[in-house]
């Protein structure tokens, strides 16, 4: 008889994605910079949404900006589109390029979120971070509750067990992501799975900034017990109720830190 192949371990499904690599040293990492383009977007980006060039301010001329970013005027170019297209900068025939007001940012481009999430996020930023979450996440795990398949519970499920396991606040933190991007994909609704993509980072930067905050980052574990039996059983309420007061318990853990400081 041929000797007897090892077991290969189950590949996981392709709806979601691999809990590897996307926390760092409590923080999410940071876009990879590919190419010279990318080079003056992530730079010209960072400064600008952390306020180091302000609304109004305008960019040198193109010349001086390439020298000093030690790139080529075409790459320059090409990034300044970029920076346009995500409505961070105004380029006008007169007086150049400048950067443009809030207002006109699309603060859900993955890129910008990142860069505020870069550095340790203002209060302002965690308020709207939670009034998100209050929106999109209760309602999430109800629909869960309802469409969920076997497969989806199980990947939520070792989520779940990769937070209990987790000895460091990267294991948590990825683990945790990982639990709540498998409830939004267990909507089963395309609309929704496509959001955390969008809102993945700033979800991200809120549970690291949670657990750094609590005296136990294993605190919110029961909470997500709770969501987790309520999926099990299809109770649509209880999953919603479950996770409205993880939402809420998260708040005023982050609120009581703040307070503190």
């Amino acid at each position: 008889m041929p000797p007897s192949q090892p077991k290969r371990k189950p590949e996981p499904p392709s709806n979601v994605r691999p809990l590897t690599k996307r926390v760092a040293n409590g923080r999410v990492r940071p876009i990879a910079i590919r190419n010279l383009q990318g080079q003056v977007v992530q730079e010209l980006g960072r400064l600008i949404v952390n306020g180091e060039l302000e609304p109004g301010e305008g960019l040198p001329r193109e010349e001086l900006l390439a020298e000093r970013m030690n790139v080529s005027r075409t790459a320059l170019r090409e990034g300044m589109k970029v920076l346009a297209a995500k409505g961070l900068i105004e380029s006008r025939q007169k007086t150049g390029a400048r950067v443009r007001d809030t207002i006109h940012w699309n603060h859900l481009d993955a890129d910008v979120l990142a860069w505020r999430c870069a550095s340790m996020p203002t209060e302002d930023f965690v308020e709207k971070l939670v009034e998100m979450r209050e929106i999109i996440e209760p309602a999430a795990a109800a629909a869960a509750a309802r469409r969920r398949s076997d497969e989806q519970l199980a990947q939520i499920e070792a989520a779940y067990h990769a937070m209990a396991a987790a000895k460091t606040l990267d294991q948590w933190a990825e683990a945790d992501l990982a639990f709540h991007e498998g409830v939004l994909h267990a909507t089963n609704n395309e609309l929704m799975i496509s959001l955390f993509s969008v809102v993945e980072t700033a979800l991200g930067t809120y549970f690291v900034l949670s657990a750094q905050t609590a005296s136990d980052f294993r605190y919110s574990l029961p909470y997500h017990k709770k969501v987790l039996d309520a999926l099990h059983r299809r109770q649509p309420e209880v999953a919603r109720e479950a996770m409205n007061k993880m939402v809420a318990d998260s708040r005023s853990n982050i609120l009581r830190h703040a307070k503190k400081a």
